[in-house]
């Protein structure tokens, strides 16, 4: 086996990228531009936070829970949903569903992208926004960190 640069692999649309998210939350992402798919470690903070509540027109998004335990609310059209997954727990969120991710204390999640090409593919839902971010899990669930 050799390794592959940097270089090489952006000849295949791959590259990395880190982020310290303002919520805490820090992110490391494998993304595959030529065809829009793309993967996601995310470390939560100390501290549980909400994401930010967005959809996709063209690509679906699957959440796995490796350790921790997350809240999700999805809405398509009139309808919201709200849920918990716990470690090996998954979702899948279909392109146009809105929705929104809650995360433990110190909780990491996998999160994979796939499906048709649209370059910048996220679109923000500021209704859903507004129905998530006030609401505090521990009191819509039974839960512990």
């Amino acid at each position: 086996m050799n390794p592959i640069s940097d270089e090489e692999a952006a000849l295949f649309g791959i590259a990395t990228k880190y982020d310290l998210m303002d919520n805490g939350e820090r992110r490391f992402r494998l993304n595959c531009s030529l065809d829009g798919s793309s993967y996601c470690r995310t470390v939560a903070s100390d501290q549980g936070a909400w994401q930010n509540s967005h959809y996709h027109k063209s690509v679906s998004e699957l959440y796995v829970v490796q350790s921790g335990w997350i809240v999700y609310a999805s809405k398509k059209e009139s309808e919201m949903k709200l849920g918990i997954l716990r470690q090996g727990d998954n979702i899948t969120f279909q392109p146009g569903v809105h929705h929104n991710i809650y995360l433990s204390s110190d909780s990491v999640i996998h999160t994979i992208k796939y499906g048709d090409y649209l370059e910048n593919d996220w679109f923000s839902s500021p209704e859903l926004d507004k129905l998530t971010k006030h609401l505090e899990p521990k009191t819509l669930f039974s839960l512990s960190d």
